[in-house]
């Protein structure tokens, strides 16, 4: 006999409008600027990202959740609209603070006083989140296209600033990578397992159709410690096997990871061991190690996205040879 479901039917949403907000759209910050950050991988990254334009290779920015919530997302869209950056990947989290920020111009609730109240995630109109999937996902739509689609459609006040609804307006695909159970949505009555996983399956096939072209090009990954790192491993893994069968390779491209661990001065093109903590630091092996083994180059830059986000589009769009390159 099945095992018993928790009923959903006893759930109590309530009006976003009664949730308190850590924040709201004055984190944005401006699209092109100099914030004064420099690193020198940021100069050879906004060169070889130049390059991998020039020969129409792949050039992947993978994101967390607080890439979103740094308010950095003018600063990735103007990169985009620069054709440098032709794919944007990210999980669940990332996707959610997009939609709300452009709903209503604020995201992200304290999950110490909400989880005590048991309303951690269970605001009415963040499930239209959900109806988006439901609508559009049947439609043949991917996870980030239907989300896309529905801020533009609904011209949700703040979709400026949303990094969904500009690839949706520039057919960049926006590809979002969903772990059942991990986002607040899917507390919701109206979350549909066969939509979501559907949707973010197709997903998963539009990135590694990226992925086939990233001999030449450059691979970024801002802040997504797990599935970040697993997804593009498997995904490379398909698009390698593939390309062994046509006679191609998949090896001389670039990697950079930006997160907050202290990793800089270590040497990351070769895995720790296992008896080091950070082996289990997924970007580190993967990303920077494992699979650039055969030809790639890696780097990894400490720092925070607010920092590091603007401080690339300044190189490419606004700093020294910039804007015109």
């Amino acid at each position: 006999m099945p095992f018993e479901e928790f009923d959903r039917s006893k759930l109590k949403l309530l009006p976003l409008g009664e949730r308190v907000h850590d924040l709201d759209e004055r984190v944005m910050k401006p699209a092109v600027s100099d914030n004064g950050y420099r690193h020198p991988t940021i100069d050879l990254l906004a060169d070889r990202i130049r390059a991998a334009k020039a020969r129409g290779a792949d050039v992947t920015l993978m994101l967390g959740g607080h890439v979103i919530r740094s308010g950095v997302a003018p600063s990735m869209i103007a990169m985009m609209e620069a054709g440098y950056i032709n794919h944007f990947a990210m999980n669940g989290a990332a996707a959610i603070h997009d939609f709300e920020l452009a709903m209503i111009g604020a995201t992200t609730e304290s999950v110490a006083k909400y989880i005590s109240e048991g309303q951690f995630g269970l605001w009415q109109e963040t499930g239209l989140y959900n109806e988006a999937i439901n609508e559009y996902a049947p439609q043949g739509y991917g996870f980030g296209e239907a989300l896309g689609r529905y801020i533009e459609e609904h011209e949700f006040p703040y979709r400026e600033n949303s990094l969904l609804a500009a690839c949706y307006r520039r057919h960049i695909p926006a590809t979002v990578h969903v772990g059942i159970g991990c986002d607040i949505v899917h507390e919701h009555p109206n979350a549909n397992g066969r939509w979501i996983g559907e949707a973010t399956y197709r997903d998963f096939l539009i990135y590694t159709r990226r992925i086939e072209e990233l001999e030449g090009g450059v691979f970024m990954d801002f802040g997504s410690a797990v599935i970040g790192p697993e997804v593009y491993l498997k995904a490379l893994s398909m698009a390698r096997n593939a390309a062994h069968q046509e006679g191609r390779r998949i090896v001389h491209f670039t990697t950079a990871v930006f997160d907050l661990l202290e990793l800089e001065g270590k040497n990351v093109h070769e895995a720790p061991p296992k008896s080091d903590p950070r082996y289990y630091f997924r970007p580190w092996k993967t990303i920077m190690a494992r699979t650039v083994a055969d030809g790639g180059e890696s780097y990894y830059v400490q720092g925070t996205h607010q920092n590091t986000v603007p401080a690339l589009a300044w190189r490419l769009l606004g700093g020294e040879e910039g804007g015109n390159a």
